[in-house]
């Protein structure tokens, strides 16, 4: 029996053409080749947008760092503005002198607590006398690189912002890169023992925790603008009870490390390495630059900044962090002796309270100098991600975010960029406080979670 076969097709026939009547591959056709670059384009958006990637994306651009930071201190020259004054000042007290009257360096008197003078001086020696500013610039892109690693472990924890951000949170911020490796401020070491501090308390080892936070303290005072939130946390954590020994560790190892230039000259001691009252120059301010020197200098200013701190301070610990319905002096009890039964802090709430307090206590500083940048930097895209306003565009998010880092990188400041900085300032804080009190933005997280559950 003859097999039937099918009837040839012009596009057959088409295929069938050729040298030898070889068969020629099909073309691919214009909606596959869309459909694949849309998928790629899915893709990459999902890469960029979705906080699932944000381990994969944090890992290239931590490694891009290394290059990106040995380029710079090969690259770009060194500027001096405080190191040599450091390395005298440590020289002082190597020399034997432990009135802290009597140290100074080519900027003035050394203003920074123990913990920088200990640090310092191993830097002293490492760095040949200070001599050697090329290995301190390299100690210092570890310093860089470390603080990294610790801010995007707090990102990636809390899953809040988009893994793109995290181009603006490194590679793109010359200020944060000139901060470290081409300044070698000691701003930077406070600030990554802070992160680390923060890294323990989202774990749940407060004490070591607050161990590590007083150190932070000990290196430049600036910390202590994080203080009223971890106060905070530890009294929902603990109550005042078990507070008390935490915060009583957080003062020893003040004293420890101070103790030598305590016995020495306590009021000069206290006088210059916690000097509350310190008057800034105008030269340098970068956010009020607007003002005449007389009011930026005038003692009623910052009487009116502090009110003003403080104030906000308390609103949000009334309205935002703590629990709606209980008293603030519940906080005082043991947790499990609240009307309201208290739960375990989260990592959202403990890294928020955190941020927050610090970036209040930036808004209204009496003056902020270009290396402050690095107090609340790393902190800013948290903050923009997790105020209340959800309809704020990326790109409005994004533009505040370089606003910010153009207001930093005026040098000098002008009436303009100051005026922006606090634009900036004032809406990412009304973002902060529309935002739900925290805890009950957590019982919502729970109960979403808990219907996709039953979804599944």
């Amino acid at each position: 029996m003859r097999q039937l076969r099918p009837p040839r097709t012009r596009r057959y026939a088409a295929d069938m053409a050729g040298v030898g009547g070889v068969r020629r591959k099909s073309p691919v056709s214009p909606s596959l080749l869309w459909g694949k670059l849309h998928t790629l384009w899915q893709d990459k958006y999902l890469l960029l947008f979705k906080t699932e990637y944000t381990l994969l994306v944090v890992s290239v651009l931590w490694f891009l760092e290394i290059g990106i930071n040995v380029w710079v201190i090969q690259k770009v020259a060194y500027t001096e503005i405080d190191w040599k004054a450091y390395m005298d000042e440590v020289e002082g007290v190597i020399n034997g002198t432990y009135d802290y009257t009597q140290l100074k360096g080519d900027t003035g008197p050394l203003v920074y607590p123990a913990g920088f003078v200990y640090i310092f001086t191993a830097l002293y020696y490492i760095t040949g006398h200070g001599v050697n500013i090329r290995l301190g610039q390299y100690i210092f892109a570890f310093f860089y690189l470390l603080t990294l690693l610790l801010v995007f472990r707090i990102y990636y924890r809390t899953k809040k912002v988009p893994p793109y951000v995290f181009f603006f949170v490194c590679c793109a911020s010359y200020r944060i890169h000139s901060i470290f490796v081409l300044r070698l401020f000691n701003d930077p070491v406070a600030m990554m023992l802070l992160f680390a501090a923060v890294n323990l308390f989202i774990d749940g080892y407060w004490t070591l925790g607050c161990g590590l936070y007083s150190l932070a303290v000990s290196v430049k005072m600036n910390v202590l603008l994080f203080a009223p939130g971890l106060l905070f946390l530890l009294l929902s954590e603990f109550g005042l009870m078990k507070t008390i020994p935490k915060l009583s560790l957080c003062a020893g190892i003040q004293v420890v490390l101070g103790l030598p230039f305590l016995l020495e000259n306590p009021v000069g001691y206290m006088s210059r390495a916690f000097d509350l009252g310190r008057q800034f120059m105008f030269k340098w301010t970068v956010n009020w630059r607007f003002l005449p020197e007389w009011l930026f200098l005038n003692r009623y200013f910052h009487l009116l900044l502090l009110a003003a701190h403080l104030l906000t301070l308390l609103l949000f610990a009334f309205r935002r962090w703590k629990r709606p319905g209980e008293s603030i002096f519940e906080l005082l009890k043991e947790p499990g002796k609240r009307k309201i039964p208290a739960q375990k802090s989260t990592v959202d709430q403990i890294v928020l309270i955190l941020f927050t307090c610090n970036f209040i206590g930036m808004c209204f500083s009496r003056s902020l100098h270009y290396q402050f940048y690095v107090w609340y930097f790393h902190s800013l895209p948290y903050l923009l991600w997790s105020g209340g306003v959800k309809k704020l565009a990326h790109l409005l998010r994004v533009l505040i975010l370089g606003l910010i880092e153009l207001s930093w990188n005026t040098y000098p400041s002008t009436n303009s960029s100051s005026a922006a900085l606090h634009v900036c300032h004032l809406i990412i804080l009304l973002c902060l406080w529309l935002a739900p009190p925290l805890l009950s933005a957590a019982a919502e997280t729970q109960e979403q979670k808990a219907v996709k559950d039953k979804r599944h």
